[in-house]
This record gives structure tokens, sequence and C-alpha cells, in this order.
């Protein structure tokens, strides 16, 4: 049996880790975070439905997995989130970014 392990480090020598929430008040839209680093791993939950979806190293751009409240996971490819080299963008899933309810966001790098 083969094993194949990889392992990635962002370029600081601590982890980097970043946490916040948003509410828009006007049309939902796709939206950038700025954290000031590349991160790893993002999650992001919708503090009001309780649905969420989460995006890691090597998933492409968009991309995420995403659970319903309902307790349903599925991987989207489109809508998802997308990593930029200072922070990320939240797509417009309409079950997670929504007019006038707050999502909650981490990302870690």
């Amino acid at each position: 049996m083969a094993v194949t392990s990889t392992q990635v480090k962002n370029s600081a020598s601590v982890v980097q880790i970043a946490v916040g929430s948003y509410i828009t008040s006007s049309t939902a839209a796709a939206f950038d975070i700025t954290v000031g680093f590349k991160p790893l791993w993002v999650r992001v939950v919708n503090e009001t439905s309780g649905d969420m979806y989460e995006w890691y190293h090597g998933m492409a751009d968009a991309e995420a997995i995403k659970t319903v409240a309902a307790g349903t996971r599925s991987i989207i490819t489109t809508l998802g989130i997308t990593q930029l080299s200072y922070g990320f963008t939240v797509g417009l899933d309409t079950d997670v970014n929504v007019i006038n309810e707050q999502i909650s966001w981490m990302a870690c790098g």
C-alpha cells in the first residue's frame, strides 16, 4: 500500500487566524473579506438559518462543502468560497449569503 502525504504551510512562522461577521441590508452579493494573509481553511456560517459552508486548501475557486441546518451535506462548485492572496471571497450562495441575515466567518492560514 502506497501512502502519499502533503503538507502546506503559510509563509508566516505562526498560525494566522481571523474571525468576523458580516450583514448587508442592501442587495445580497458576493463580497471579499480582507484578513491580511492567504487562508488555507475558511468556514462561513449563516447565524440565522444555521446553514454553512467550508473551503479547504486544494479545493477549486468558488467551491465549498455546504451543510444546511437539516443536516444535508454537499459539495458545491459555484457560489462558494474563493481564496485570495489577502483573504477570501464569499460567493452568493442563497442559503448562506442572505440579505439581512448575519453571517460569521473564520479563516486560518
